[in-house]
């Protein structure tokens, strides 16, 4: 054991303020970063749903698949302190790479706005994720076992005190990192080209993650350090497999059964790790039903911030963030562990109800299960507010009429009639091959046909302004506008072209009897200046658009009055988000109260179910049941590919509610142990052994009196 001065604060050692000010950090730095990880796949590389959802799952995956490296790291050859060092210094790297791999500009030669090359960013960023996951991951069961290392005998009460303060450490560095890096992600920055500054966002984490290495390494001199006790998981793997062979070796008849698969191993190792592993199993083996709450619960990074990425963000005077919900889960849990500890769990046993931790993870599966059909229920009510788009080989067309002449277009099976200044209220969808021919006719005048190739998959705006006068705008929106802005295009029907200001952006050049691109706005009203020849000085060119919400689009027709000046017509394209984010909040309560009944008692149980030297072992195993959880969401949205978001939440609810029950009928026939007991059953029993070897005399009466 390594030496090192007691030093000590308040009866804690004081080595134990560097590991958590350590776990602050790291935990800032890697929510921070996961909570943008979502819109960063899918707004800057430009990836669907589906798969930014596939990576986000993976990484997580990867991040709780990487403790079981990290503790054999640990354990047989570096030892924690050197383990959270090395590991530490990756994890850093892997952080300012993945900054890097966000800014625009690496790649932007030709300053437009858009990387270049995708693929150099993507390649990056991969990169950093690989190195960040190897690094949280290894160092995770590394951190709070070596906090614990710091505690003398007989301090006990200080030791489970650490172990709520560390868990707050996290929530809280998790908590504040969810709430900044979003505010530092819609800043606005770049050399040439300005937009969202994922490179500040992700490098505060970063730079968070390197203060962590400093401090926890600033209190080197204090730290009490363990040698690398040997492999334990390798022990219990090897005892394990040989008790396997030796049963398959006598499967026949003749041999006798034993009364447990693992006493095949008693020929080659001691009965204290026998019973040992026996105790292991039978937790490892209730662990089985566990990954399916993890594929619920790590969603509120995936899908459930998509789902807020399509709602409204205003509460009350306040605009959220749809990366930003997250923190509620955040909030919640600092406030719901002092009150279930405090108030809920005393209050149930005054009831006189036997609340065992696997009946406390049992509710907490239930509420889970539940929180997903309240995301469902949601879900129903955004999808009624949702535009629909073209399929595949689908496109979409509107009309808008700019002229001063009734008009009457015919399509393929449906004939629409507009009045002046007017449009047609919804999108036509046609399959591209049935779209055959198109009519415009008005009174006293000849029948004209539009001849235009249409490009599958879009929305298109037909503008007419005579009999004989038409053009076909493509719209380039085919999602809802992201991040909650707003998309506003101007449509020309003067004679010259015109440049608008809006806000500081500018439509430069807006063809006579055309529309020009969409430009995105936040919400809020805003101002907006006509410059053109046509205007005479006497006309007003100062206008201001309707109050803009979140993810809507508008095409603003300019129109000639009766007195040459101009006017604005509005159209709505797609209408705003309307369902409120607040309307998340209770699957978040319903997940949040899951996750405290279910986390902190499990690792409570596995912990207190475990013998002392195999703690380390079950920890590895309780996150290998996240890893496997977020394998779980991987496979059911990649193999479900479901046209209703809301039909896979309920399919997640219901897997959960059937691996529920499982669990409680699992629950059911395990019987509680004291490790310590059988602990010191076998100490006994070895004194004496100890003590017959010791005296060779034949036992005399007085001494068996002794021994019993």
């Amino acid at each position: 054991m390594g030496t090192s001065k007691s030093w000590s604060c308040f009866g804690y050692p004081l080595s134990i303020f560097f590991i958590v000010i350590n776990e602050f950090c790291e935990r800032f730095s890697y929510y921070g970063m996961r909570a943008l990880l979502i819109l960063y796949f899918r707004y800057f590389i430009g990836w669907d749903d589906s798969l930014s959802t596939t990576i986000y799952h993976t990484f997580v995956a990867l991040c709780y698949l990487t403790p079981i490296l990290g503790a054999l790291i640990a354990d047989s050859w570096l030892g924690k302190f050197k383990t959270i060092v090395s590991l530490s210094i990756v994890y850093t790297i892997g952080q300012a790479v993945i900054a890097v791999s966000s800014i625009n500009d690496l790649t932007d030669f030709n300053h437009d706005g858009t990387p270049d090359s995708i693929s150099a960013h993507v390649a990056l960023s991969m990169v950093g994720l690989a190195l960040i996951a190897l690094g949280t991951g290894g160092i995770k069961p590394c951190v709070s076992a070596f906090g614990g290392d710091q505690f003398e005998e007989g301090q006990e009460k200080q030791r489970n005190r650490f172990f709520s303060i560390f868990y707050l450490a996290i929530n809280a560095g998790s908590l504040i990192s969810t709430i900044i890096t979003p505010l530092l992600r819609v800043q606005v920055c770049g050399i040439h080209s300005k937009q969202a500054c994922y490179p500040l966002a992700f490098g505060v984490p970063a730079a968070l993650m390197a203060v962590s290495l400093i401090v926890f390494v600033i209190g080197s001199r204090m730290y009490k350090k363990f040698q690398p006790q040997g492999n334990v998981m390798a022990k219990v793997v090897r005892c394990i497999g040989f008790a396997i062979k030796n049963r398959f070796r006598h499967r026949s008849k003749e041999f006798p059964k034993r009364e447990h698969w693992l006493d095949w191993a008693n020929e080659k190792y001691d009965e204290r790790l026998v019973s040992q592993i026996k105790m292991v199993t039978r937790v490892m083996f209730l662990y089985i039903p566990l990954p399916m709450f993890w594929a619920l619960f790590d969603q509120q990074g995936s899908r459930w911030t998509l789902q807020a990425a399509t709602m409204s963000g205003k509460i009350g005077i306040i605009e959220i963030q749809p990366d930003q919900m997250q923190t509620v889960n955040a909030i919640l849990i600092v406030i719901m562990v002092p009150i279930m500890d405090a108030l809920v769990y005393p209050l149930i046993a005054k009831c006189g109800f036997n609340f065992t931790p696997l009946k406390k993870m049992t509710v907490g599966m239930f509420l889970a299960s539940m929180a997903f059909v309240a995301a469902a229920v949601v879900q129903v009510e955004i999808d009624k507010t949702l535009p629909v788009f073209p399929r595949g080989s689908q496109v979409q067309v509107k009309v808008m009429n700019i002229g001063n002449d009734n008009m009457t277009i015919s399509f393929p099976g449906t004939t629409v009639t507009l009045d002046q200044m007017s449009q047609t209220n919804d999108f036509m969808t046609f399959d591209v091959d049935k779209l055959t021919s198109i009519n415009i006719s008005s009174a006293g005048s000849l029948v004209t046909p539009v001849t235009h190739s249409f490009e599958q998959g879009h929305r298109h705006t037909l503008l007419v302004w005579a009999p004989n006068h038409h053009r076909v705008v493509k719209d380039g929106l085919n999602q809802k506008p992201v991040k909650g802005e707003n998309g506003i295009r101007f449509v020309n029907t003067f004679d010259e072209s015109f440049n608008v200001t809006m806000n500081g952006e500018v439509y430069v050049s807006v063809a006579s009897h055309n529309a020009s691109e969409y430009q995105f706005f936040p919400s809020g009203v805003k101002s907006f200046t006509i410059n053109s020849a046509e205007i005479s000085q006497q006309c007003e060119n100062d206008f201001k658009s309707s109050y803009l919400e979140y993810g809507s689009a508008y095409t603003y027709v300019i129109a000639r009055k009766n007195d040459g000046c101009p006017e604005v017509k509005i159209f709505e394209d797609i209408a705003p988000n309307t369902i409120n984010m607040a309307l998340q909040i209770p699957q978040y309560f319903l997940l949040t109260c899951g996750e405290v009944v279910f986390s902190v008692t499990g690792l409570e149980f596995s912990y207190s179910q475990a013998p002392s030297n195999m703690k380390s072992v079950l920890q590895a195993g309780w996150l290998l049941t996240v890893a496997v959880g977020n394998i779980i969401v991987l496979i059911v949205a990649g193999a479900g590919q479901f046209s209703e978001q809301w039909a896979e939440y309920v399919l997640f609810a219901a897997l959960l509610l059937v691996v529920c029950v499982i669990f409680a009928i699992m629950a059911r026939f395990y019987t509680y142990i004291n490790p310590a007991e059988i602990e010191a059953q076998f100490d006994e029993d070895e004194k004496k052994k100890y003590l017959e070897k010791s005296n060779p005399y034949p036992k005399s009466d007085s001494f068996s009196q002794t021994q019993m």
